[in-house]
């Protein structure tokens, strides 16, 4: 059974968009359209990607309050 890195769901809760249209929108903000546009176009490399391909697992399941509940539970990692 695969087990969810905690850390790495704290650090998604707080990550936002770097660049573009939805910049500094936090990531489980991006409408789901144009979370959906990058799994048909392909999500970016390293962290950046995994997060996303990890929002739209998220908002595929229906469970995207998952990480807004760590947003106000769990403070911004330094």
């Amino acid at each position: 059974m695969l087990e969810p890195d905690p850390k790495f769901l704290i650090k998604l809760a707080h990550t936002k968009m770097p660049y573009g249209k939805y910049k500094d929108r936090y990531l489980i903000d991006l409408p789901e359209y144009y979370i959906v546009w990058y799994h048909s176009k392909g999500f970016p490399k390293g962290k950046l990607g995994e997060m996303l391909e990890t929002v739209y697992t998220l908002k595929l399941n229906g469970i995207e309050n998952l990480v807004r509940n760590i947003q106000k539970n769990f403070p911004k990692p330094k």
